[in-house]
This record gives structure tokens, sequence and C-alpha cells, in this order.
């Protein structure tokens, strides 16, 4: 029992010592970050690739990149993480370009700005009972 607590021991000891470092989304190295400034979507993907996510309706190509370092066993690093967002025209040129800083995301500030359902509106009945009784029918052409 005490060889096995002192192998288990020295286990724990020699994994603290490596460092690992993991790669997540696209790999861009130092010189990619510094210019990427592309002009049109055929430069952009024979540069960085295809995108880990496209937007089907804005037209946007979304790139995420991580590089973390694990130091031991309780502490985890995060080195750099980015979102780099590339709005597209129509003409496969790019409009806009836009980088977050996804390390930093807990400085960003949310809205309490609230849609208005202006479809359906409800009687304070309605509110309190919910969708008891008889639908009404909203015309679908005017």
């Amino acid at each position: 029992m005490y060889k096995l607590f002192i192998y288990i021991f020295i286990f724990f000891i020699l994994a603290n010592c490596s460092n690992k470092t993991t790669f997540s989304g696209k790999i861009i190295n130092q010189d990619e970050l510094q210019n990427i400034n592309f002009e049109n979507k055929k430069k952009l993907i024979s540069k960085l690739g295809n995108p880990s996510y496209i937007d089907p309706i804005e037209n946007k190509f979304f790139y995420f990149s991580e590089v973390s370092e694990k130091k031991s066993i309780l502490k985890k690093e995060i080195k750099y993480s980015y979102v780099f967002v590339f709005k597209i025209n129509n003409n496969d040129q790019i409009v806009d370009t836009k980088v977050y800083n996804t390390k930093e995301i807990r400085k960003i500030k949310f809205t309490n700005d609230k849609t208005s359902n202006e479809i359906v509106r409800r009687g304070l009945l309605e509110k309190i009972f919910g969708g008891v009784g008889t639908q009404q029918e909203i015309p679908t052409t005017p």
C-alpha cells in the first residue's frame, strides 16, 4: 500500500512538471495576426482556409482561434483567443472586418433593450390566464 501511494505521488509530480499547449479552431501565427486586411473572399480562403462558421443570412465568415497552455492539473492559461468576422458582399469583396478578443469577454456589457411584440396584443385576462379560450386568427394578407 505504501508503494502504491509513492507511485501515485510521483505520477502527479511528473504530470505537473510538463506544459501542454493546446490549439483550438484555426491555427494563426503572429504574421497572419498582423495582416488580416484581405480584399476579397478568394484571398481570405487561400490564406486562412475554410471558416469555422458561415452565416448564410448576412454572408459573414467567422474564424475562431485560441491558444491555451496547461501548466499543471489545476492551472490553465489562455494565451490568446480571438474571433475574426469578415462580412462579404455579393461581389465576393470584403466590406467589413471585426476582431473580438474573447479572452476579455467579461468586459462586454449587455443591453436591457427588449423587442416589442406588436403582432399579438393581449388583454389583461389573456395575460393572467395565458392561452385559455379561443385563439384569434391573424390575417396573413393585407
